[in-house]
């Protein structure tokens, strides 16, 4: 170990050192008073969501530190240059921030709210402590430095990660960890706009995917309205914008706020695909032939001069917002603004900058909503323009976002004025009911799949992703020739217990299947008709085979798309080795979701378990850690048919990993069907004592 390196392993022992003594107290605290489970789970959301509301305001406080030091402190100290100045400070900032990427390559790719949605569904919740400071630092740069972006993206990914240490703090189960980390970016954003509910159907939408479980929804409540209340305690109460009228006129005009959210949806959509052709650009393009520095100093530039002729277009641009609310701004200088914003906020998150895309959507949509009134006041319709930036806001916020339900409510809940909330509801489903039409689905989804990962609904698609057909279905199918009289079909019928039949060919290629529905109608002009036909006449010719390897994931979507309730199932050579039934399906289902909840519920107690000490659990089934196999190392879950092969259940696997600095500490994780087996991974298996003997004399 070098002398630098030993320095680091000692300043890393040291910062680890106060934390797990923190939470071995913590531990032992709950341990010995015996609280209730739900108590429990209440006081750690209650926790949690009053440190990400404190790591809020500290976010909220830096953004302003850097506002001040670049739009105050180097204005006042270089006033002989001149105005010029205004535009060098985007291009410093930009700078500083392609600075951190080169020295935090790996850190800088996490961003925004994507990386949460990753963390939360494939890393068990984990989030490492350096990339949340370094998603606080280098967004507040960007925005204090005039960026033209939100503070969102980057406070969900603080409150994910604050969430995520006080998980491992906590020493939480992964299904805990991921929902505490879910819980913690909705409170983040809970407190960021003041808006409790908005907050908590963020964190569901976005998030979790719409993945709801009530135990999930009772910590994103706890959590949020904690950070809620601790984001008021220290920057106030008052609402973010203030306007004195919202008339929401007659009811037979509400027809305009739809039209208003089919073009906000419109809009959207525009924005969307700009940003998507911008974001290709830089990084098949651009990024390959120019040092990333250059390019964004020169989309510095581009927002150093935007600023110096239109200084609304830095920063969040809340104030601005507020002077459209009143009627304060001129229409020419609308139309600018939204143009600006509209361009200038995909260059700088392609090219590398850090911040998030709500705040700008709600300038957008209040810029275009302010126009729209305008219009509408030309054309010598009554209309409200402050309620047309409302429901403009929402609609864009909505759109853009695929966030119906948490636009309506952070409107509402910023504003806190109930009047407009009706049409606030049309424009903004409407808008969103437009851009998801459009894109076969929410725009986050795209941008997983982009990113190569399947949007699922979670733990449930988890759970059959990792049931084969192989193993579920059973031999016992009914098939019969093609050519089989009517007659003979039902005699078989009636002396077969299965009510699906199964037509073949001469070669014995199936071609047709058979149910009651098929049957019935020749049952009531059975003896003209049985005479004249075979089994093929009635047989439908569409049959849905699937295959041996396919997992249960596959079958239910095929089982959802069907009126037929089972399936024949093929090998790998092409022939007919059995069948799937629903109940069957849904029976295997049941018992891995139980086997799941069982690793769950074992999760803490297992993490003290001492390698190579076997924990009965009950007569003839135990617990046991060993070291992995090296024949294991590389190889995942699905690769070695462990489940299958060895008869064990994988429980959890301990394995080393960072947690502050580069010294390492043990960490636990209870692996997916795709978990890839490292060197230095400890295996916690339960199962038969039969199956683990064989297990251990195999490999140890």
């Amino acid at each position: 170990m070098t002398k630098n390196r030993f320095k680091l392993w000692q300043l890393g022992k040291k910062v680890r050192k106060p934390f797990h003594s923190l939470r071995y107290f913590i531990q032992n605290f709950f341990s010995k008073n015996e609280f209730p489970e739900y108590t429990v789970f209440s006081i750690l959301a209650i926790i949690t969501g009053a440190s990400v509301g404190l790591a809020a305001v500290l976010f909220h406080k830096l953004i302003h530190f850097f506002q001040h030091f670049f739009f105050e402190f180097l204005l006042d100290k270089f006033v002989f240059i001149g105005l010029g100045v205004v535009i060098a400070i985007p291009i410093i900032g930009m700078l500083l921030q392609s600075l951190m990427i080169i020295l935090f390559p790996k850190t800088a790719k996490r961003k925004g709210v994507i990386d949460v949605i990753k963390a939360v569904s494939t890393r068990g919740g984990y989030i490492p402590f350096r990339t949340t400071l370094f998603h606080a630092i280098a967004p507040a740069i960007s925005i204090g430095s005039g960026g033209t972006v939100g503070p969102e993206g980057p406070a969900a990914q603080i409150g994910g990660g604050v969430a995520s240490k006080l998980a491992q703090l906590f020493d939480l189960s992964d299904q805990r960890k991921r929902m505490f980390t879910a819980a913690g970016a909705g409170a983040a954003i809970s407190a960021v706009f003041n808006t409790p509910l908005g907050g908590i159907f963020f964190a569901l939408e976005v998030v979790l995917l719409n993945d709801f479980h009530t135990a999930t929804f009772s910590a994103l409540i706890l959590a949020s309205v904690t950070a809620s209340v601790v984001s008021r305690i220290f920057l106030g109460d008052s609402p973010t914008f203030h306007f004195t009228d919202a008339g929401i006129g007659a009811y037979e005009n509400f027809y305009l706020f739809i039209i208003l959210g089919i073009a906000a949806g419109i809009l959207s959509l525009l924005f969307i695909k700009y940003s998507s052709l911008i974001s290709e650009l830089f990084s098949k393009h651009l990024k390959g032939k120019y040092p990333q520095w250059a390019l964004m100093s020169a989309v510095g530039l581009l927002v150093g001069l935007a600023g110096y002729f239109y200084s609304e277009i830095f920063g969040i641009g809340y104030d601005t917002i507020n002077d459209f609310l009143n009627g304060n701004i001129a229409w020419h200088l609308a139309i600018i603004l939204l143009v600006l914003k509209f361009i200038l906020v995909p260059l700088i998150l392609s090219s590398g900058g850090f911040g998030g895309i709500f705040a700008p959507t709600l300038f957008m949509g209040a810029a275009f909503g302010y126009l729209f009134a305008l219009i509408l006041q030309s054309l010598g319709v009554e209309a409200n323009t402050t309620t047309f930036v409302l429901v403009g806001m929402g609609a864009m916020l909505g759109g853009i976002n695929s966030i119906p339900i948490s636009a309506i409510l952070i409107i509402f809940e910023m504003t806190k004025d109930y009047a407009f909330i009706l049409p606030l509801m049309l424009a903004v489903v409407v808008s969103t009911m437009i851009v998801q039409w459009k894109l076969k689905g929410t725009i986050t989804a795209k941008h997983l799949e982009e990113a190569g990962f399947e949007v699922s609904s979670g733990r449930d698609t988890s759970i059959l992703k990792s049931l084969i057909v192989s193993d579920v279905m059973k031999p016992d199918i009914f098939i019969v020739k093609s050519n089989l009289p009517v007659p003979s079909l039902v005699s078989q019928l009636v002396e077969n217990p299965h009510t699906v039949v199964y037509t073949t060919d001469s070669k014995g290629k199936i071609n047709g299947v058979i149910t009651d529905n098929e049957i019935m109608p020749i049952i009531t002009e059975y003896d003209t008709l049985s005479k004249m036909l075979v089994a093929n006449d009635i047989a439908k010719t569409e049959v849905t085979i699937v295959n041996e390897s396919d997992n249960l994931d596959v079958v239910f979507k095929l089982l959802g798309k069907s009126s037929i309730h089972q399936f024949p199932v093929k090998s790998k050579e092409g022939k007919i080795i059995g069948v799937i039934r629903r109940q069957d399906a849904i029976a295997a289902y049941n018992k891995a979701t139980m086997k799941m909840n069982v690793k769950d519920s074992f999760a803490t107690e297992l993490r003290t378990l001492n390698q190579s000490t076997t924990a009965k659990v009950s007569d003839g089934y135990s617990i046991i850690e060993k070291h992995v196999p090296r024949d294991f190392v590389g190889k995942t879950v699905v690769d070695l048919k462990f489940r299958n092969k060895y008869g064990l259940e994988i429980l959890m696997v301990k394995h080393k990993q960072s947690v502050i600095t580069e010294a390492v500490t043990e960490d636990v994780t209870i692996p997916s069907t795709n978990y890839k087996f490292k060197p230095n991974d400890l295996l916690v298996l339960f199962g038969s004592d039969e199956n683990i003997e064989k297990f251990t004399s195999e490999f140890y």
